[in-house]
């Protein structure tokens, strides 16, 4: 496989860095910016780039790339990136976690990023630039759109649909046959049983903080 040139810089990107360069089979060859953004000419002990001469110097022919951004203005600026690499010829490199439990034999799209235990059961259908961190359960034959961000340990029932750019809380919970509206934001800890419209947004009530002191408590 070519090696992976990786668009970003913080706290995802050394993440996204170290579980690449732990599993066999990728390749780190530098990091990339908008020009503006470069402040040092390394990062992580590889060249940074910048991403207006990228094509040049790493034409896509011998590199792929990987997007490393979160969940900013709803993925919208990963979708940008996104969209902007592949303009420029290059193909975007996904990733699944050897510890992830993938049951679905349909192809994942470019630029995901799978972490370890999640659970993707038959027939389930994962878009482009779609991130799921650690611990989900993605139903049967649901469908995940493209560019969205699944936060950890949320549960989505069999035959589900999320649309585009949506973002999904810790915990969260999307019960059976639900379809999410494209740009919905599901706070941590949601319950949606119903289908949901474009750009909605769901958060649960909040925790009780009670007048007694955890030591009057007999546990």
């Amino acid at each position: 496989m070519k090696p992976i040139i990786i668009f970003g810089k913080g706290l995802f990107t050394e993440i996204v860095n170290q579980y690449f360069s732990d599993t066999p089979g990728y390749e780190i060859a530098g990091f990339t910016l908008d020009d503006a953004y470069i402040e040092d000419a390394t990062y992580l002990g590889k060249p940074m780039l910048p991403f207006s001469q990228i094509e040049q110097s790493h034409p896509p022919d011998q590199y792929d790339m990987f997007i490393s951004l979160s969940y900013t203005e709803m993925n919208k600026l990963r979708e940008r990136k996104f969209q902007e690499a592949k303009s420029k010829g290059y193909h975007l490199r996904s990733y699944i976690s050897p510890q992830c439990s993938m049951m679905s034999k349909y192809p994942i799209g470019e630029n995901c990023f799978i972490f370890e235990d999640n659970t993707v059961q038959p027939f389930v259908k994962i878009g482009d630039n779609v991130i799921l961190w650690s611990g989900n359960h993605i139903g049967h034959h649901t469908e995940i759109e493209s560019h969205n961000f699944i936060s950890s340990h949320v549960v989505v029932s069999g035959q589900c649909r999320i649309g585009p750019n949506c973002f999904i809380g810790v915990n969260a919970s999307i019960g059976h046959g639900v379809s999410l509206g494209r740009e919905n934001l599901i706070g941590a800890g949601s319950i949606i049983t119903k289908d949901t419209s474009e750009r909605e947004v769901w958060v649960p009530a909040r925790s009780t903080k009670l007048e007694k002191t955890s030591d009057q408590f007999k546990l």
